[in-house]
């Protein structure tokens, strides 16, 4: 019996293009409908996710920042689990390596991000790494941006938390992801599955993974559980 889906938003609810698939919100305004509570899990920033629950139709709730920040409701508090005095120094450390190679990081939305930092993927997520070694710090690589965050710090987390103050567990959960940065989230889940387009390490901590990629493959899976969600 499920009583929850959460879901990543790039990769798995869009297609190639990054654009909404439409039978996926389809599917979604169906169990928020339904009374089934909906999260969206991303590494966009909490003000982006406050409007994509709004426009796609869920109750408000969201992870952003890759579990550095939730929000229970349209009317919640945003709660902040990371530390971002950490990544902004570790960010300083980034910056001055690549501005001796003659190259500058371009920040995505740092004046509206809490608890991590994200800048496009036009530098070595694993030379971020290198220099980062010795730093407090983890380097998360979407496939869409490099994400800086506190250490201990993810969509599994934050799950826990979240699912707690809604009157939860995380067994209560279908969760639906394709990235690295979705592996602890579909680890916690009550189930974990993953898009056809999924990176290995992603397919390998789901319990299914869809046949078709992107929405298509979210449309796939939520058909195959839905008469879980029936059944709570």
């Amino acid at each position: 019996m499920l009583k929850a889906l959460i879901t990543d938003i790039d990769g798995t609810i869009t297609d190639q293009s990054r654009r909404l698939h439409i039978g996926s919100i389809e599917k979604i305004r169906r169990l928020a409908d339904q009374g089934v509570e909906v999260v969206l899990a991303s590494g966009n920033t909490p003000c982006f996710m406050d409007a994509l629950c709004k426009m796609i139709g869920t109750k408000g709730t969201f992870i952003a920042e890759n579990g550095g920040v939730y929000r229970i409701g349209f009317s919640g508090s945003l709660v902040v689990t990371g530390d971002q005095t950490e990544v902004r120094a570790a960010l300083a450390v980034v910056q001055d390596h690549f501005k001796k190679t003659g190259k500058s990081l371009d920040l995505f939305n740092p004046t509206y991000r809490f608890a991590d930092i994200a800048f496009a993927r036009t530098v070595s997520a694993d030379e971020v790494r290198q220099v980062l070694r010795q730093v407090p710090v983890q380097v998360i690589d979407t496939g869409y941006a490099i994400h800086l965050q506190s250490p201990g710090i993810n969509k599994g987390t934050a799950l826990v938390a979240l699912a707690r103050e809604m009157g939860l567990v995380p067994a209560d959960f279908l969760a639906i992801g394709d990235s690295d940065n979705d592996v602890q989230m579909l680890k916690t889940a009550g189930i974990g599955v993953t898009v056809a387009n999924a990176n290995p390490e992603t397919k390998g901590a789901a319990a299914y993974i869809a046949g078709k990629e992107y929405g298509d493959g979210f449309v796939e899976a939520i058909e195959k559980y839905y008469p879980y969600f029936r059944a709570r």
